[in-house]
């Protein structure tokens, strides 16, 4: 590694990022460009390795403004061995002050396409050369505009009466199936979205508790106006609830004019990812939680 340069970017130096081609051009990510426009990424929290004169990995922390958080790396590209990305990031986490959160974005069933994993693989490894520890996988599902299945009609539905409501359901639901944005609101809000969602979807009138007989069974918490229609929480206290909670969240969402509706689910919950397909939700990417060692 003797004509390797591991160096941050100086104002100015756009190009030199984008000099190198975007190893997965499908996966829809904010253009570097236009991420310094809007103040998320900086110069100084971009790094790149150059070897030749070529820029042969990059790697770029991100913090929106006002996030009362640390950044975190958002895009981490490679084309060379995972030694050269490792010391890529040991020498940005030295000057970041320390390891830093990495959310590896795929292609959807990346695990799935020799294509993807050729590219994805020598990042993934040089990130746990550098210390981060893989965690756990979350997928970004999106409806845009599929037949809705037919439900039952078992459970009722209506508005929560208000944040305290909510906050009751919430202590009773040990984990949500669907928590849209939770990192942006943890980095950005420093709200946990799964135990405290409406102190990030702060509109009540997007809230809905599911019945039966009366009593509630689920809570659905949506957003119409963030930067895309989602489903922000969605926690059940009865399995059976969900295909017919899922309906009421997208209707809810199209009644207030969406053609898209956004999801996000961790890998490992099955059940909520099979009925997400069968509700007519398609996985569009996965996210890959990498950690610093504890």
């Amino acid at each position: 590694m003797q004509d390797l340069v591991i160096r941050p970017l100086v104002a100015g130096e756009e190009n030199l990022f984008d000099s190198m081609p975007d190893p997965l051009p499908q996966l829809r990510q904010i253009g570097y460009a236009d991420g310094l426009a809007m103040g998320g990424y900086r110069p100084e929290t971009t790094w790149v390795a150059v070897r030749s004169g070529r820029v042969v990995g990059r790697a770029a922390w991100v913090l929106p403004p006002g996030a009362v958080g640390s950044p975190w790396l958002e895009r981490f590209d490679l084309d060379a061995e995972p030694e050269v990305g490792a010391a890529l990031l040991r020498a940005a986490h030295d000057a970041l002050g320390g390891p830093r959160l990495y959310y590896a974005a795929m292609p959807a069933h990346w695990r799935r396409r020799p294509d993807v994993l050729a590219v994805v693989q020598a990042p993934m490894a040089a990130a746990q050369l550098a210390g981060l520890v893989e965690g756990v996988e979350r997928l970004r599902c999106t409806w845009s505009g599929a037949p809705l299945p037919a439900t039952a009609g078992r459970y009722a539905f209506r508005p929560a009466a208000d944040a305290a409501e909510i906050n009751a359901l919430v202590a009773r639901i040990a984990e949500p199936d669907i928590l849209t944005g939770r990192e942006t609101a943890l980095a950005v809000g420093g709200v946990d979205l799964a135990t405290d969602p409406v102190g990030w979807l702060t509109d009540l009138g997007g809230w809905r508790i599911a019945l039966d007989a009366g009593e509630p069974v689920g809570l659905i918490g949506t957003a119409g106006d963030a930067c895309y229609p989602l489903i922000g929480y969605f926690g059940l206290l009865d399995e059976a609830a969900r295909g017919e909670m899922l309906v009421e969240a997208v209707r809810v969402l199209v009644d207030g004019g969406a053609r898209e509706v956004v999801a996000d689910v961790d890998a490992y919950r099955v059940a909520a990812v099979a009925e997400l397909e069968r509700t007519g939700f398609r996985q569009i990417r996965a996210r890959v939680v990498f950690q610093p060692q504890v």
